[in-house]
C-alpha cells in the first residue's frame, strides 16, 4: 500500500474518533453544568479546555466559549467540526481505497457542517452533538461493512484505537485534574457511552473502584483503554511481515510502536483497581504520552518522510 494512502486512512480513523468522542464529552459535561446550579462554570470550562489540550483564554472560560472552541472551530482539528473536515480531506485523497458509501457519508457530513450554528440555535447543543455521533457511527458501520480486512482496514482501525486510548485517558483526567468541579463517575461513564453496559456488568453497583476498573481494564467493552490497546497491538502485529528464523525473529518485537504499546498494555493489565485509583493521574498522563509516542513511531515506520530540499549555488542539473 502507498504510504500516503496508509497515512490518510490512519488519520481518517483518528479524526472521526476524535470528533465522536469530543461530541460525547461536550454533550454530557455541558448538560451536567446546565442542570447543576452549584457547578462553578468557569472552573469546569477551564478544566475541560485544559484536559483537551487547548490554552484557556478569558472568552473561552464559559459555555459559549467551550462550544465555539471544542465544537465549531473549523481551523482546529481539536474541535468537532475541524476533525470532521480533516477526515473528509483525508478521504478525498484516498478515494481509490475507501468505498463509495464511506466517501458519500463523509462528504454529506462535511456539507452538513455549514449549518452547524443554525442547528444549535434551533435545536440546542444536545441535538447537534447527537447528530455528530450518529454520523460518526454511520461511517464506522459502513467501514465495517464495506472494507476488506487488508492493510487499509488495519491502518484505519489502528488510528481509531490510538485516538480512543488518548480521548478516554483525557476524559478520565477530568476526574483527577478538575479540583472542586470533578465530574462524577456517572458523568464519565455516560461520556463514554458505557453507563448501561456498566450497570449490567456490575449489577447496578456504582463505586470509584468499579468505574475505574471498567473504563480502564474491561476487555469486553470496546471503549475501555485496555481493549483499545489490545486492538491497536493486533493491528501492528498484522501489519508486520512474519518474522523469519534469523536474529530479527528472535530479539523482542519488531517495531518501536509495538514495544511502546506492549509496555503500556502490560503496565495497565497487571495493576489492581486500587492501584489504579491511587495513581490515576500519573497513569493517565503516561497513557497520553504513549499515544503521542506511538503516533510518532507509526509515522516514522509506515508513512512518507519528505526531507527538505537544499539548493546549492552553481549546481548543475
Amino acid at each position: 500500500m502507498l504510504s500516503r494512502i496508509a497515512e490518510s486512512l490512519y488519520w481518517i480513523g483518528r479524526y472521526v474518533e476524535r470528533a465522536e468522542d469530543t461530541a460525547r464529552i461536550l454533550d454530557v459535561h455541558l448538560h451536567r453544568m446546565l442542570q447543576d446550579p452549584w457547578t462553578d462554570e468557569e472552573q469546569a470550562c477551564r478544566s475541560l479546555l485544559g484536559v483537551m489540550g487547548l490554552p484557556v483564554s478569558e472568552e473561552g472560560a464559559s459555555l459559549p466559549g467551550v462550544v465555539e472552541r471544542l465544537g465549531l472551530d473549523l481551523t482546529s482539528t481539536s474541535s468537532v467540526l475541524g476533525a470532521l473536515a480533516a477526515a473528509r480531506e483525508n478521504a478525498r485523497g484516498a478515494r481509490e481505497t475507501v468505498s463509495a458509501e464511506m466517501w458519500e457519508c463523509l462528504n454529506t457530513t462535511w456539507l452538513g457542517l455549514a449549518g452547524s450554528r443554525r442547528r444549535i440555535e434551533e435545536g440546542g447543543v444536545h441535538r447537534f452533538f447527537t447528530w455528530v455521533r450518529e454520523r460518526c457511527s454511520v461511517l464506522a458501520g459502513l467501514a465495517d461493512a464495506t472494507m476488506s480486512r487488508d492493510e487499509g482496514w488495519l491502518f484505519l482501525v489502528l488510528g481509531r484505537s490510538v485516538e480512543r486510548v488518548d480521548m478516554t485517558a483525557r476524559l478520565l483526567s477530568t476526574h483527577s485534574r478538575a479540583g472542586g468541579s470533578i465530574p462524577s463517575w456517572l458523568t464519565l461513564l455516560r461520556s463514554c457511552g458505557a453507563w448501561e453496559t456498566y450497570l449490567r456488568t456490575y449489577r447496578g453497583s456504582l463505586s470509584d473502584r468499579h468505574a475505574a476498573e471498567f473504563l480502564l481494564l474491561d476487555r469486553l467493552f470496546p471503549r475501555s483503554i485496555l481493549a483499545a490497546l489490545v486492538i491497536a497491538e493486533s493491528c501492528l502485529a498484522e501489519l508486520e511481515p512474519a518474522a523469519g528464523a534469523g536474529r530479527a525473529g528472535r530479539v523482542g518485537v519488531g517495531t518501536d510502536a509495538q514495544r511502546i504499546l506492549g509496555r503500556a498494555r502490560t503496565d495497565l493489565a497487571y495493576r489492581s483497581s486500587d492501584e489504579l485509583l491511587a495513581d490515576l493521574g500519573p497513569v493517565l498522563s503516561g497513557l497520553e504520552r504513549t499515544c503521542s509516542q506511538v503516533n510518532d513511531a507509526v509515522s516514522a515506520r509506515y508513512f512518507r518522510q519528505t526531507a527538505a530540499v537544499h539548493w546549492q549555488a552553481g549546481a548543475v542539473a
